[in-house]
């Protein structure tokens, strides 16, 4: 169970078109921002940086959706998991590539572009960090250098979301809960303390 409840929509009238788009693009609006907003400025700052970050550029967002996948479960925040899947599949990443995102090294599924980004993520989100020079010398072989600050900007917001997520223990909203459990869920992912509570 959350430690602070997330706040009902119109507690902040001034978020209701952010709101509006997340809904629209989701399917809910997000426990975590709706929790963040007890502070508006700091929920503000971080939606422009999502949005800046995982919706602007040029790399591909089904690619980015599973960086933060892969990220999040390096880092083992379920919370952000069940989002990733939830965005991945919205991104037209196929259940079965989301399912077998732990194993990008090894799938067909993945292509070399997508395993280079895919091992910066598993490596930048691990703690210590592993991230090496040979990391960025196959990245720049398939991304240029705009490219790949979207995709470390990716790694970094994770980082963010799944000390949030995990610190508050956000309650999963039940969309996000039921496209981890179809893609995520045979492989053993369960919501853990962040439960399915709608």
């Amino acid at each position: 169970m959350a430690h602070l409840a997330p706040l009902p929509r119109e507690a902040v009238p001034e978020f209701r078109e952010l709101f509006d788009h997340y809904a629209s693009t989701r399917g809910f609006v997000p426990n975590s921002i709706l929790t963040m907003s007890r502070r508006p400025a700091i929920a503000k700052a971080f939606m422009e940086l999502n949005r800046a970050v995982l919706y602007e550029g040029t790399v591909p967002e089904e690619l980015k959706m599973l960086v933060s996948l892969i990220a999040s479960q390096a880092a083992g925040c379920r919370y952000c998991q069940a989002h990733m899947a939830n965005l991945s599949s919205i991104y037209r990443a196929s259940d079965a590539k989301i399912a077998a995102v732990w194993e990008f090294e090894t799938s067909e599924l993945f292509n070399e572009a997508e395993r280079a980004a895919l091992r910066l993520a598993l490596k930048g989100a691990t703690v210590p960090n592993e991230a090496g020079p040979q990391d960025f010398v196959e990245l720049a072989k398939y991304f240029d250098d705009g490219e790949q600050v979207e995709i470390v900007a990716t790694i970094a917001l994770f980082g963010y979301l799944n000390r949030w997520n995990d610190t508050m223990a956000t309650d999963l909203e039940e969309r996000a809960a039921r496209a981890a459990g179809r893609t995520l869920g045979p492989t053993g992912w369960d919501a853990g303390k962040h439960g399915a509570r709608g």
